[in-house]
């Protein structure tokens, strides 16, 4: 089945290198995703075996250590444990910070110390923490308040970048925190609707670099000077969004370029922003910008990089790139072939009922035409869906299914203005170019009476709306982690994630009725479709009881329901052995319910 053989090939995601060349991977060979060590000479060599998931990994500067961010069960609770890469085999994981009742993310590894973010203060904030490696002292940076998404401590350990969550949805607030004195300095309004992606200090930690649409709808590449606090901009596209990785020797800039779907590198020249050459990477595919693309990793020297590549035709691949020189990818040995059959999808625009045009992949049947379409819905809601890799998405059109992939209204990778149109009371719009892809389906030849919706999360609460608030559209639908009722997610999921979320959907204070309408449970007498749920015991997210509820109340009405619960996975299926006994069944049930 090509559902197997493509879940069974492995990724790769390039976490760190150090100043001897070597890389640190995160490998999945083995059914979950575990560290490797990549030696310069390309041996690869496994530093942990661990029954769940491994978050991250840095090496610690001028020692054989290596911080390692491992959770338990999906659960995302992140817990820091050390690895010597001097022990023969497989290095023994010492606990460093542990408490499994909290969240210890991985921030970055210095010489002697290692920085990590936690809510472990009251459960909700996350405060900046450096923790002394040979006393296990511990310092606290930041305690400010707030979702820290995202830390960048400048080169001589003087600053501190914070990317915090504002009041605005999908919005980050910029903090500036001096590391002596303590004291932080707001570079960005706290109410400004704002995004921003990477930031990367220059070498001499005078300024710092980051990715931004504070003033216009795209994301462009802005400097922030330290000394004169101001702002100007690096490089600004209108139509694209930018980022910029500046390499340590000060030479060089790495910029990613992400346009409908699709994220290219290329070389540019870091003192003037001038254009070297694009990196010869594998057409159709993202290098960056992706929750599952890591970031671009400079070597300390500049000498090197590591990218992370993926494509709808590509497992997430590490190449190791030489400015001027080569870009190779690092494989190893054992790594089997992709099918052949594999293929990029096309991009077309549906319109919507306001006159929108909703951006879609379409991937055509790549073995026999079934004559029937499975809509794919991205998470998020502020995610999106890239061309990216998705044993998914291929084997649905191995099944002969056309398989169309939606950014419905409040996708990202469009603008600032695209994904503010389902704010608050504008969720339902969102729902509603589910029906214009519908009723558009025969312009490509598919068949409105033969179409099942797919998605997981955000995704997952999609499907679950489309079945409810159409009911005469959709065929069946499979939901993955996903949302029956706003309003019981938003008073079950984690208490960190409630304070951010309400930003989205709406305050259960002041928002409950406009919740409860907008909720497919609220509406699940009108379901028909039949439904397929996958679940995850430990979802830290969406809890498992968003699942039981919905299911519960259409095996109670009579409709084709059933759910399948995992007891070792979250927010998603991570473990290779449950996506293989979870997925064919789904594949199953569409096949039983499509003809």
């Amino acid at each position: 089945m090509l559902l197997t053989t493509l879940f069974s090939l492995p990724t790769a995601m390039a976490l760190d290198v150090d100043d001897e060349g070597r890389m640190l991977v995160l490998y999945d060979g083995t059914g979950t995703r575990q560290v490797n060590e990549v030696a310069p000479d390309g041996t690869w060599r496994a530093l942990t075996d661990l029954g769940d998931t491994c978050r991250g990994a840095r090496f610690v500067p001028g020692s054989s250590r290596v911080v390692v961010e491992h959770d338990t069960g999906g659960d995302e609770r992140g817990q820091l444990s050390l690895l010597d890469l001097d022990e023969p085999g497989l290095p023994a994981l010492t606990p460093l910070v542990h408490d499994s009742e909290y969240i210890h993310h991985l921030v970055a590894a210095r010489d002697g110390r290692v920085l990590y973010t936690t809510n472990r203060r009251n459960g909700i904030d996350f405060d900046l923490v450096a923790h002394e490696l040979a006393t296990g002292r511990e310092t606290v940076q930041y305690d400010g308040g707030g979702w820290v998404m995202a830390v960048n401590p400048s080169p001589d350990d003087k600053w501190v970048v914070l990317s915090k969550a504002s009041s605005p949805a999908n919005s980050m607030q910029l903090l500036l925190v001096d590391t002596s004195s303590r004291s932080v300095t707001e570079l960005t309004p706290e109410d400004a609707h704002n995004d921003q992606g990477p930031i990367a200090w220059l070498p001499d930690s005078s300024a710092f670099l980051v990715s931004t649409n504070a003033d216009r709808d795209r994301m462009a590449l802005r400097r922030y000077d330290v000394a004169d606090a101001a702002w100007s901009d690096v490089l600004v596209d209108d139509a694209r969004d930018l980022a910029g990785w500046p390499s340590p020797d000060g030479e060089h800039l790495l910029v990613a370029v992400l346009e409908d779907g699709e994220v290219g590198l290329a070389l540019h020249r870091l003192e003037d922003g001038s254009v070297i050459a694009p990196l010869d990477l594998p057409a159709g595919g993202c290098a960056a910008l992706s929750m599952t693309t890591p970031d671009p990793i400079w070597s300390s020297d500049g000498s090197f990089a590591a990218i992370t590549y993926n494509s709808p035709v590509m497992p997430p691949t590490v190449f190791r790139f030489v400015p001027g020189g080569e870009l190779t990818a690092i494989r190893p040995a054992e790594a089997p072939d992709v099918p052949a059959e594999l293929q990029h999808p096309e991009s077309l625009r549906v319109p919507s009922f306001d006159g929108e045009q909703v951006p879609v992949f379409v991937f055509r049947p790549t073995t026999g035409d079934l004559g029937s379409t499975v809509v794919h819905v991205h998470g998020g809601p502020e995610g999106a869906a890239l061309r990216m890799w998705s044993p998914i998405i291929s084997a649905l059109a191995g099944e002969g299914h056309t398989v169309v992939v939606p950014n419905v209204r409040g996708s990202a990778g469009y603008g600032k203005r695209w994904y503010t149109l389902d704010d608050r009371q504008l969720r339902l719009d969102s729902v509603k170019d589910l029906a214009a892809i519908n009723a558009w389906l025969p312009t490509i030849g598919g068949d409105p009476k033969k179409a099942a919706l797919w998605g997981g999360s955000y995704g997952g609460y999609m499907v679950l709306a489309g079945v409810a608030f159409q009911p005469d559209l959709w065929a069946a639908g499979v939901d993955i982690v996903g949302i029956a009722s706003l309003v019981t997610f938003l008073e079950n999921t984690s208490d960190y994630r409630r304070t951010m979320r309400e930003r989205e959907y709406g305050y259960l204070a002041t928002d409950r009725e406009f919740l409860e309408s907008a909720s497919p449970l609220s509406r699940v007498d009108d379901i028909r479709a039949p439904l397929f749920v996958i679940h995850g015991a430990n979802d830290p997210r969406v809890p498992l009881s968003e699942a039981e509820q919905i299911t519960d109340a259409l095996t109670k009405r009579g409709v084709p329901c059933q759910l399948l619960v995992y007891p070792d996975e979250g927010h998603g299926l991570a473990k290779l052995k449950n996506r293989l006994d979870a997925y064919p069944q789904a594949f199953s049930f569409l096949r039983d319910h499509l003809g």
